[in-house]
C-alpha cells in the first residue's frame, strides 16, 4: 500500500479512485493531481514506481488542505460560527440540519433516533 499524506491508499484501485480515500480530495482534484503529474488516471496504484507516488505526494503537500488540516480548519469554522451566534452556528449547537432542510419530517442524521411524546395518564 502507497502512503499518501498519512493515509494507506489502496493498490488494487485505479489512481483516480484510490486518491479519494485522502479526506479533502475528491474526484476533480484527483483528476488534476494526476494531470499534474502526468499519470494516467487508469492506472493502478500497485504500478506506479516510487518517483510517481513521490511526485503525487509532493504535489498534494505544496497545493491542497488534507486529513488533518483540513478536518482542523472546519472544526473552528463551525466553533466560530457557534461563537459569534449566526443562525448557522445555533442549527450547529442545536444539532438540527444547517441548510434550510425541513425538520418537521425528516433530517433524523441530524436529529438522532425518534423520541416518542406522549400523553401520560391521569394521576390519582
Amino acid at each position: 500500500m502507497a502512503r499518501i499524506a498519512g493515509v494507506d491508499v489502496p493498490n488494487d484501485k485505479q489512481a483516480e479512485t484510490a486518491l479519494t480515500y485522502i479526506f479533502g480530495v475528491g474526484r476533480s482534484i484527483a483528476k488534476r493531481i494526476l494531470a499534474e503529474a502526468d499519470i494516467n488516471p487508469q492506472k493502478r496504484i500497485k504500478d506506479f514506481t516510487d518517483q510517481e507516488i513521490a511526485k503525487v505526494r509532493t504535489i498534494i503537500e505544496q497545493r491542497y488542505t488534507v486529513e488533518g488540516d483540513l478536518r482542523r480548519e472546519v472544526t473552528m469554522n463551525i466553533k466560530r460560527l457557534m461563537d459569534i451566534g449566526t443562525y448557522c452556528g445555533l442549527r450547529h449547537r442545536r444539532g438540527l440540519p444547517v441548510h434550510g432542510q425541513r425538520t418537521r419530517t425528516n433530517s433524523r442524521t441530524r436529529k438522532g433516533p425518534r423520541r416518542t411524546v406522549g400523553a401520560r395518564g391521569k394521576k390519582k
